[in-house]
């Protein structure tokens, strides 16, 4: 899990959050990836085959994908409840990265983790 302090610094800094109400869908399994994603408040969902395969909350990102080379969602992510999400666009991401570079690590690792709990689901 990443450092909810570090994220939520360098996410907090970014302009205009998104505001997702309940049940609303972020991004769609095969839609164009191009951000990813900090969560300010409330919790996403990640779903597979129409199944949520896991719950994240404050300071914990998701999307990361779209800035190490995916090129299309491999999830779907539906706000749980009201939620206030922050994004990252590869620009912002890389300057995050040489800013604050532990963000970088904190990232790959908590993308690794989730890569690692996905596959087991497979």
């Amino acid at each position: 899990m990443l450092d909810p302090v570090t994220t939520l610094s360098i996410f907090q800094r970014q302009p205009e959050p998104q505001h997702f109400s309940t049940d609303q869908v972020i991004f769609e399994t095969g839609q164009p990836a191009e951000l990813m994603y900090g969560i300010l408040s409330g919790t996403v969902g990640l779903v597979i085959n129409n199944r949520v395969v896991e719950t994240l909350e404050r300071g914990e990102v998701f999307g990361v994908g779209a800035l190490i080379g995916a090129k299309t969602r491999n999830y779907t992510a539906v706000a749980e409840t009201d939620c206030q999400l922050a994004f990252l666009d590869q620009k912002r991401f890389l300057f995050a990265v040489q800013e604050t570079p532990i963000f970088a690590l904190e990232v790959m690792k908590s993308y690794s983790e989730r890569l690692s709990r996905l596959l087991q689901l497979l």
